[in-house]
């Protein structure tokens, strides 16, 4: 009996040396692993994101930027205080697409959140508010309830980029504003990554790409495009292009086409096909029809025919610009004299359906979360087959169009008349097209012109982008009448709103010059998942007490089986 239990002794001392032994081991090699693991991870830099939606992720381009940066980038964020959810939420969003950066810029890039309220007096913060704004920085006013009284915060949802003694402001709070408040809150989440890096971008470019105005054919003066000549200078080289006095167009990035108003010679218009068979880029903005507005103010005028020699060019690479007009019911308006007060003109504003504001956008990185767009006077596009072409309509009005072909007489009597919904059932019009791919010369198979260079002709273009808008007013700014000063591209005086022609005008251009460039940043799309509210207020406490006491139960239930199973595998011993 005695020699059993001093035979169970050994046995059982040695299956606990070899237990410990045996966990010894298994120590070591956790702990060599986690070591090799380290080190191999530092060579070999990968990260992972298993969002549905890649939310966590940046495009390419961002990260190539990112690493190539040469000097220290700075971010001041202005989101930061008491804030409803959703700016809590976007600032989430801003601190963990800013720490992502971080990941590729390494020690080049820093940033830090600031509260734009905490000055020290009244009159600091009001300095401060006002330079914000004029960085572009504009305040939001939010209306809260707070112990049962209705309160009013002020907060700037935006950054200052400082880079190499420079700085820009964005503005980080944006969409479409034809969008419900929760939609625009998550597009500005969707367009964070696109707006940082687009400044950075901005402010570290060592060399900006060429664009050129084709100028000799009536388009639109500087003062018309001062606005946009104004953006554009912040990212590109501009140049103007007097298109009858060059030989060949020289190799600029992109070419802008706005409002001509005269034919193109037989020369010119081989330059400009030639240029884009060489691969160059066009933007054209153009106006089919001639509106009088100075026969507008005296009544009415008609909508004359412009030819400016386009057409068989564009219907050779892919579309048609109609020689017609569409009204819209959702419009700008136009001030007309109503009648008289005293000796003084009554002045009223009333819906004028020729000058669409646009919202209807295709799903593209160029227009994705892209606000309103004005337009006056634009017509609608067509498309024709081309082989190796592709056509993307970008820009559309709204369901309650309608068009209106020549001949067409304008009449400012027209808006003392209410839209007639039943009118507009021409559904949704194309204004704006996108065309990729490799395109025909217009000149293929046909007598080149006298001065044309026969050795460069080429018949086939190489790969490259156009983009055809049926309205050359798009681009044109107002004057100030009091100041006969330019002002922002898409600034209506009338209501004074901006719109987001310029916007769109950048997007295009960076679309068009960038090949797989942030731009596609815009891509991005994150889901609004919104909890079924009727629902929560039906299960909800169910919910909580199974998410707070569950976790519990299991790491109890764990303990109890890891207890006897430990129990009955000594107990023998």
């Amino acid at each position: 009996m005695a020699q059993n239990q001093s035979l169970k002794r050994v046995q059982t001392q040695y299956i606990v040396s070899h237990t410990l032994k045996r966990d010894l081991s298994l120590f070591v090699v956790a702990i060599v692993g986690l070591i090799v693991l380290n080190i191999v991870s530092q060579q070999f830099f990968f990260r992972l994101d298993l969002t549905e939606e890649q939310r966590y992720s940046i495009s390419e381009a961002t990260k190539n930027m990112l690493r190539n940066l040469d000097k220290p980038v700075s971010i001041t964020v202005y989101l930061e205080g008491d804030m409803p959810a959703g700016f809590q939420r976007l600032q989430k969003s801003i601190r963990e697409t800013l720490e992502e950066f971080q990941v590729y810029a390494g020690h080049e890039l820093s940033f830090r959140f600031v509260d734009p309220l905490k000055a020290t007096d009244e009159k600091g913060r009001k300095d401060f508010f006002l330079q914000l704004n004029k960085m572009g920085i504009q305040q939001t006013n939010l209306f809260d309830e707070e112990n049962g009284q209705r309160i009013q915060r002020v907060i700037f949802p935006g950054a200052v980029v400082r880079y190499n003694n420079q700085e820009k402001g964005v503005m980080l709070l944006s969409g479409n504003r034809a969008a419900s408040a929760e939609e625009t809150l998550n597009q500005s989440v969707e367009n964070i990554e696109y707006e940082l890096a687009s400044a950075i971008r901005q402010l570290a470019a060592v060399e900006k790409k060429k664009v050129g105005f084709i100028r000799g054919h009536g388009e639109l003066p500087a003062e018309d495009i001062a606005g946009l000549t104004q953006a554009l200078s912040e990212y590109y080289q501009l140049y103007e292009v007097d298109l009858p006095e060059k030989e060949a167009i020289p190799a600029y990035d992109a070419l802008i086409v706005g409002k001509p108003t005269e034919p193109f010679s037989r020369d010119d218009q081989y330059k400009l096909d030639q240029y884009i068979m060489h691969g160059g880029k066009v933007l054209f903005f153009l106006d089919p029809l001639a509106i009088d507005m100075d026969s507008l103010e005296l009544g009415n005028s008609f909508g004359f025919v412009r030819d400016v020699n386009l057409d068989d060019q564009l219907y050779k690479y892919g579309v048609r610009v109609n020689k017609n007009l569409v009204e819209d019911i959702k419009s700008g308006v136009y001030p007309i004299v109503a009648g008289n007060v005293g000796n003084q003109p009554q002045i009223v504003q009333l819906p004028w359906p020729f000058f669409p504001i646009v919202n209807n956008y295709a799903d593209h990185p160029i227009v994705r979360n892209l606000d309103a767009t004005y337009l006056r006077f634009a017509s609608t596009i067509d498309t024709v087959a081309v082989p190796g072409v592709k056509k993307i309509p970008l820009v559309f009005t709204s369901q309650y169009s309608r068009v209106l072909n020549t001949p067409i007489v304008v009449d400012l009597q027209e808006l003392r008349q209410e839209p007639r919904p039943e009118a507009f059932r021409s559904g949704p019009q194309a204004v704006a097209y996108l065309l990729e791919g490799t395109f025909p010369s217009v000149f293929e198979n046909r007598i080149l012109p006298e001065t044309a260079d026969k050795n460069t002709f080429l018949e086939k273009s190489k790969p490259t982008k156009l983009l055809v808008v049926s309205d050359g007013d798009l681009i044109r700014n107002d004057i100030n009448p009091r100041t006969h000063k330019p002002m922002p591209l898409g600034f209506d005086m009338f209501t004074e709103r901006t719109f987001a022609n310029k916007e769109l005008v950048l997007n295009i251009l960076s679309y068009l010059t960038e090949d797989h460039g942030l731009i596609m940043a815009r891509a991005k799309e994150i889901q609004i998942r919104p909890l079924d509210k009727v629902a929560v207020s039906k299960y909800g406490t169910l919910w909580q007490i199974v998410n707070l006491g569950l976790p519990v139960l299991l790491i109890a239930g764990f303990g109890v089986i890891k207890y006897y199973v430990r129990k009955r595998r000594y107990a023998r011993f």
